[in-house]
């Protein structure tokens, strides 16, 4: 047995031990599903995790989806292995500058994807997923809204709504830096392929991308179009994904890696079942408020698990 391997089969025999769950984002490194209870998008596994009767919750992907979960559960024991794991994007938006804009604006409703601090989120009306975030905004009765942090998303947004989006200036650099003329070229080299792109990208990007989607919707698109070529528009975690969950489709990254994510390691994984390493801990009145955002967003079952 290989050093890899006998390190799964560690893990493995303390995730019994520890009575834990261990969730597994799409954008992890291949290896990371081996150990994986469940794998998906950020929300989707915090609310799996928060029906299950584990003890302890090891979230294999950055800080702002360990928090959810922890909100989500706020009795379970939750670990974060790599400190390394945090988010730029959510790091874009600060209580104090949020503070500021709602005094601005005061008749606003604060939309908060779910790629924000627990902190935010406590002072948010509603949080978003990029799958539902049109049905949330549509939903609420204020013409205007704030919606942070990620200024593509909420531009995408601003196209399939009447309200007036007040943009922050944040974006995820993964997908912000993707250049829509190089994909025209792509697209040429694969002319029959289907695009299908994250709505973190940048608006010239989805003008020529055939399906926009959340992480959670890439796989059953897929699935369900005629198509048998893609091109897969995002982190570059995801097409090992699509490849292992539509084994019958052929899917080509056009993509950037996020360094946040690849942080984390079997290794690190370990150390934290062991040690409980970067446990995550919120105040109660985070706890209590964020959790108030995150349910009036799953009110809305429909897509309400995608990101």
């Amino acid at each position: 047995m290989s050093d890899h391997d006998k390190l799964i089969e560690l893990i493995l025999e303390l995730k019994k031990q520890r009575n834990a769950v261990i969730l597994v984002h799409n954008y992890q490194r291949p290896e990371m599903f081996k150990i994986a209870d469940y794998i998906g998008d950020s929300l989707g596994l915090s609310v799996k995790a928060a029906e299950t009767k584990s003890d302890v919750i090891l979230f294999c992907g950055v800080k702002f989806m360990a928090e959810t979960a922890k909100v989500l559960s706020p009795d379970k024991t939750v670990l974060l292995p790599s400190l390394e794991a945090g988010c730029s994007l959510a790091d874009m938006a600060t209580v104090e500058k949020l503070q500021e804009v709602k005094k601005k604006y005061p008749d606003a409703a604060v939309v908060s994807y779910v790629n924000t601090t627990a902190d935010i989120k406590a002072i948010s009306d509603i949080c978003c997923t990029s799958a539902n975030a049109i049905e949330i905004v549509n939903s609420l009765p204020n013409k205007r809204i704030i919606f942070l942090p990620d200024k593509n998303l909420g531009r995408y947004v601003q196209q399939h709504t009447n309200k007036e989006i007040i943009l922050w200036d944040g974006y995820c650099f993964v997908h912000d830096k993707l250049n829509a003329e190089t994909l025209r070229e792509f697209k040429q080299r694969y002319p029959d392929a289907k695009v299908i792109a994250h709505p973190e990208c940048k608006d010239d990007l989805l003008k020529i991308s055939d399906h926009v989607c959340g992480t959670g919707g890439m796989a059953k698109f897929a699935k369900s179009d005629g198509s048998k070529n893609f091109i897969v528009v995002t982190e570059c975690g995801m097409t090992e994904k699509l490849r292992q969950d539509v084994p019958e489709k052929n899917f080509m990254s056009f993509c950037n890696i996020c360094p946040y994510m690849k942080s984390t390691t079997l290794h690190l994984v370990a150390r934290a079942l062991v040690t409980n390493t970067n446990e995550i801990t919120l105040p109660e009145h985070i706890l209590v408020n964020a959790r108030k955002a995150i349910d009036r967003m799953l009110q809305l079952p429909k897509n309400a698990a995608q990101e």
